[in-house]
């Protein structure tokens, strides 16, 4: 059994999920330090000091760690620089469960090289990069030859190749034990229960879900809606007025604890995305897991989580409102296309990919570090 030191330098939402499920499944002894799910560009600027100090105490009171796992959203150059005296040598992995190359901008951002160049110099200071699906993988090293060449001299292009080595897609564990079956003698209601259970920011795409769902509603179409996830937006303006047109439709409307959550996913009938980004899609799986028949874009990360279910499951680009009338208006026949998917999407439980987790952090404690950029 190796020591897992795991560093989260934003533990809330999926990060904090991850990190949970990881320390509740691992064989391994794994100890984390944190900071909470918050300010994510000043965990990105600042929280490498901060964070090395936690570390100087869970150090002395566990020890030294044989492999370090740190969560992007941190430079972990900088995080190594100040640990060096008290750390020892372990070998480092970087978990990326998003990055700033490839995330699409808010209304409000403009285009800065800062992020994303922390994102590159913390993958060239890594042992390891692990990214949390292929779709991120492919984009990450597709954008990075075009940010390292914009330096003015000495290019970092010639090491791009050596840590193009060193990255491997791990999948992330989602938690579905409570998450219920739907099983076969699954009833039709009359008036099918839309969900929507993403995060409530501008990558997500809410006003596509909600521009077609009030489509739907003119046209007559049974239906009735829940609109859950976490509110990362102080005025989510968009949702208010769904909310209003949507009237008693909704029938769920903002976060909800697990326990209703999971209750939730066992009545709920069509999970339904039109998300700009995705570089994985927790909230999806789950609803698929529990029996939801998808509606999704043919693009992102979805593909791969759907695999040969895509005709069930995926739409084409401007697709959403004509594929979500066909489901509505015959569930029977869309949730009868899905079959089985339910089940194949259950792979990403924790109770499964955590063996591979395991087995990758004893491969490299028992190897120790393989340090360097070159």
């Amino acid at each position: 059994m190796a020591r897992i030191l795991l560093v989260e330098p934003f533990h809330g939402g999926s990060h904090g999920a991850w990190a949970g499920g990881l320390m509740a499944h691992s064989r391994h002894d794994v100890v984390a330090v944190s900071h909470p799910g918050a300010f994510w560009r000043w965990r990105m600027r600042g929280a490498a000091l901060t964070l090395a100090q936690a570390t100087d105490e869970v150090v002395h009171e566990h020890g030294p760690p044989d492999v370090v796992l740190v969560s992007a959203m941190v430079d972990l150059a900088r995080w190594l620089g100040f640990t060096r005296r008290f750390l020892g040598d372990p070998a480092v992995v970087l978990y990326l469960h998003e990055n700033q190359l490839a995330y699409p901008l808010s209304p409000n951002q403009k285009a800065d090289d800062e992020f994303p160049l922390c994102n590159w110099m913390s993958m060239a200071a890594a042992d390891e990069v692990w990214c949390n699906s292929s779709f991120q993988l492919d984009g990450l090293l597709h954008a990075l030859p075009a940010l390292l060449e914009m330096a003015p001299d000495e290019p970092h292009t010639g090491f791009l190749p050596s840590v193009a080595g060193r990255c491997h897609v791990v999948p992330v564990g989602v938690d579905l034990a409570d998450v219920p079956s739907r099983g076969s003698g699954a009833q039709f209601p009359e008036a099918p229960l839309v969900l929507w259970n993403q995060r409530w920011d501008h990558d997500k795409n809410p006003s596509a879900v909600f521009n077609a769902l009030g489509c739907l509603a003119d046209e007559g179409v049974a239906f009735s809606v829940a609109v859950v996830g976490e509110n990362v937006r102080a005025d989510p303006r968009e949702f208010t007025a769904a909310r209003e047109r949507l009237g008693d439709r909704v029938v769920q409307f903002g976060f909800v604890g697990r326990e209703d959550y999971v209750d939730l996913l066992g009545r709920a009938d069509v999970v339904v995305s039109a998300a700009h980004h995705e570089f994985f899609g927790i909230a999806v799986v789950e609803a698929m897991a529990a029996g939801c028949v998808p509606v999704l874009p043919d693009a992102l990360s979805y593909p791969g989580l759907v695999g040969g279910w895509a005709d069930a499951a995926l739409y084409p680009e401007g697709g959403l409102t004509d594929r979500l009338r066909e489901v509505l208006v015959d569930l029977p026949a869309w949730r009868a296309r899905a079959v089985g998917l339910d089940d194949w999407i259950r792979r990403f439980d924790w109770r499964t990919v955590v063996s591979d987790y395991d087995e990758r952090l004893e491969g490299l404690a028992t190897a120790g570090p393989s340090r360097g950029a070159n």
